[in-house]
Order: structure tokens, then C-alpha cells, then sequence
């Protein structure tokens, strides 16, 4: 079609997903109930599909060849290649933002 731009593959690196699958199942155990961790997931994503169409959409980091993009308390943090857009960190921002710096800077 003319104008529709080709999606990238989307990658999770082993950190990022374990990242994520942590976060969903403290909120299964925290809520004793899926349905917050399901929203989340289908709001996760809703937004790498996007990220797929779309990888410059969001605001270049500190660190080098790394964006992010905001989900409410999470924010997802990826590298974009010619074929893919890789998640690197699936974040909390509740947490201390040293240790995120630290985890991105070693990738």
C-alpha cells in the first residue's frame, strides 16, 4: 500500500523479558487476580506494535542508540536497527533510576 510504512521485527532481549514477565507476575501475586497483569500486557503490547510502524516516535535517552518509550508507571527502553527494534529494559519507574542507568549502560 502506498504510504504504509513496513514493520521492524520486535526483539526482547533476555533481560527486558524477564523484566516484564517479573512485573506482571507481582501484580498477579500482589492482586491475587490476572486482570491488572492482563491489561498491562495488552497495553505492552499495543505499544511495541507501534514501536514496530513507528521506532522513532519516541524521545532519544542519555544513553547512546537507546529510546524510551512511557506506559503510565513503566517505560519501555529499546535500540533501533535497520530490521528490528530491540527492547533492552522493561522499567518500573518507580525504582531507582541508578540501577536502570547501570543495567542500559552494560548493553
Amino acid at each position: 500500500m502506498a504510504g504504509q510504512q513496513k514493520s521492524l521485527i520486535v526483539e526482547w532481549t533476555t533481560t527486558a523479558e524477564k523484566q516484564f514477565f517479573d512485573v506482571l507476575d507481582y501484580w498477579v501475586k500482589r492482586n491475587k487476580s490476572v486482570i491488572y497483569s492482563e491489561k498491562l500486557a495488552e497495553v505492552v503490547w499495543e505499544r511495541t506494535e507501534f514501536l514496530a510502524k513507528n521506532p522513532f516516535s519516541y524521545v532519544q535517552t542519555k544513553i547512546p542508540d537507546t529510546r524510551k518509550a512511557s506506559l503510565d508507571h513503566f517505560s519501555i527502553y529499546y535500540k533501533v536497527t535497520p530490521t528490528k527494534v530491540i527492547i533492552t529494559a522493561f522499567w518500573d519507574n518507580r525504582q531507582d533510576p541508578k540501577k536502570l542507568y547501570d543495567l542500559l549502560i552494560k548493553q
